[in-house]
Protein backbone atom coordinates (compact mmCIF):
# COMPACT_ATOMS: atom_id res chain seq x y z
CA UNK A 1 0.00 0.00 0.00
CA UNK A 2 1.34 3.53 -0.82
CA UNK A 3 -0.75 5.92 1.41
CA UNK A 4 0.78 9.17 2.60
CA UNK A 5 0.36 10.22 6.13
CA UNK A 6 -0.98 13.50 7.41
CA UNK A 7 2.03 15.11 6.23
CA UNK A 8 2.02 14.15 2.51
CA UNK A 9 4.89 11.96 2.41
CA UNK A 10 4.80 8.15 2.79
CA UNK A 11 2.72 6.67 5.90
CA UNK A 12 5.50 5.03 8.25
CA UNK A 13 4.92 1.61 10.95
CA UNK A 14 2.39 2.49 14.27
CA UNK A 15 3.50 -0.35 15.83
CA UNK A 16 4.64 -4.13 15.56
CA UNK A 17 4.44 -4.90 19.10
CA UNK A 18 1.57 -4.71 19.89
CA UNK A 19 0.72 -5.77 16.39
CA UNK A 20 -2.10 -3.02 15.30
CA UNK A 21 -3.65 -1.23 12.32
CA UNK A 22 -6.82 -2.50 10.32
CA UNK A 23 -5.12 -5.44 8.85
CA UNK A 24 -2.65 -6.15 11.49
CA UNK A 25 0.49 -4.79 9.59
CA UNK A 26 1.73 -2.49 11.83
CA UNK A 27 0.44 0.38 10.28
CA UNK A 28 -2.56 2.75 9.77
CA UNK A 29 -3.69 1.50 6.45
CA UNK A 30 -7.27 1.70 5.74
CA UNK A 31 -9.86 0.78 2.86
CA UNK A 32 -13.87 0.85 2.27
CA UNK A 33 -14.32 -2.41 5.03
CA UNK A 34 -12.56 -0.23 7.65
CA UNK A 35 -15.89 1.18 9.20
CA UNK A 36 -13.66 2.43 12.59
CA UNK A 37 -11.43 4.30 10.54
CA UNK A 38 -8.55 3.09 12.15
CA UNK A 39 -6.10 5.43 11.11
CA UNK A 40 -4.65 7.97 13.96
CA UNK A 41 -1.16 6.62 15.49
CA UNK A 42 -1.47 7.56 19.52
CA UNK A 43 0.92 6.26 22.64
CA UNK A 44 -1.44 5.12 24.85
CA UNK A 45 -1.87 7.09 27.96
CA UNK A 46 -3.88 5.89 31.78
CA UNK A 47 -6.13 8.59 30.65
CA UNK A 48 -7.09 7.87 27.44
CA UNK A 49 -7.96 4.21 27.90
CA UNK A 50 -9.74 4.62 30.91
CA UNK A 51 -11.95 7.42 28.53
CA UNK A 52 -12.08 4.91 26.18
CA UNK A 53 -13.16 2.13 28.31
CA UNK A 54 -16.03 4.32 29.88
CA UNK A 55 -16.92 4.85 25.83
CA UNK A 56 -17.20 1.00 26.16
CA UNK A 57 -14.42 -0.06 24.24
CA UNK A 58 -12.14 -2.12 26.69
CA UNK A 59 -8.61 -1.41 25.22
CA UNK A 60 -6.63 -2.61 28.11
CA UNK A 61 -8.44 -6.32 29.09
CA UNK A 62 -6.55 -9.11 26.82
CA UNK A 63 -9.21 -10.93 24.14
CA UNK A 64 -6.86 -14.51 23.58
CA UNK A 65 -9.78 -15.11 20.99
CA UNK A 66 -8.67 -12.08 18.84
CA UNK A 67 -4.92 -12.63 19.34
CA UNK A 68 -5.09 -8.90 21.40
CA UNK A 69 -3.00 -8.70 24.96
CA UNK A 70 -4.44 -5.58 26.22
CA UNK A 71 -2.65 -2.11 25.82
CA UNK A 72 -1.35 -0.41 28.68
CA UNK A 73 -0.14 2.88 28.86
CA UNK A 74 3.09 3.62 26.38
CA UNK A 75 1.76 1.15 23.89
CA UNK A 76 1.16 2.60 20.32
CA UNK A 77 -2.06 1.84 18.95
CA UNK A 78 -4.39 2.68 15.47
CA UNK A 79 -7.29 4.80 16.70
CA UNK A 80 -10.39 5.57 15.35
CA UNK A 81 -10.27 8.90 14.05
CA UNK A 82 -13.54 9.53 15.80
CA UNK A 83 -12.47 8.48 19.17
CA UNK A 84 -9.58 10.43 19.02
CA UNK A 85 -11.92 13.33 17.73
CA UNK A 86 -13.80 12.48 20.69
CA UNK A 87 -11.19 12.05 23.43
CA UNK A 88 -9.62 15.57 21.96
CA UNK A 89 -13.39 17.36 22.89
CA UNK A 90 -12.90 15.28 26.66
CA UNK A 91 -9.37 16.55 26.96
CA UNK A 92 -7.48 13.01 27.08
CA UNK A 93 -6.75 12.98 23.80
CA UNK A 94 -3.15 10.83 23.34
CA UNK A 95 -0.21 11.88 21.70
CA UNK A 96 0.13 11.26 17.92
CA UNK A 97 2.28 10.29 15.72
CA UNK A 98 2.24 12.16 12.71
CA UNK A 99 4.18 10.38 10.27
CA UNK A 100 2.13 7.05 10.95
CA UNK A 101 -0.96 8.89 10.96
CA UNK A 102 -2.74 7.94 7.84
CA UNK A 103 -3.80 11.26 6.12
CA UNK A 104 -7.71 10.01 5.98
CA UNK A 105 -7.81 11.37 9.24
CA UNK A 106 -7.62 14.83 7.80
CA UNK A 107 -11.50 14.20 7.03
CA UNK A 108 -12.37 13.90 10.48
CA UNK A 109 -9.45 16.58 12.81
CA UNK A 110 -6.99 19.18 11.49
CA UNK A 111 -3.77 19.24 10.93
CA UNK A 112 -4.06 21.73 13.54
CA UNK A 113 -5.32 19.47 16.09
CA UNK A 114 -3.12 16.60 15.44
CA UNK A 115 0.41 18.60 15.35
CA UNK A 116 -1.05 20.37 18.78
CA UNK A 117 -0.50 16.64 20.47
CA UNK A 118 2.33 15.75 18.08
CA UNK A 119 4.47 13.33 20.21
CA UNK A 120 7.26 13.17 17.05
Amino acid sequence: MNALNVLGTPLQPCSYDPLTGFFRDGCCHTDAQDHGTHVVCARMTHAFLDYSRDQGNDLVTPRPEYRFAGLKPGDRWCLCALRWREALAANVAPPVYLRSTHNKALAVVTLAQLQAHAAD
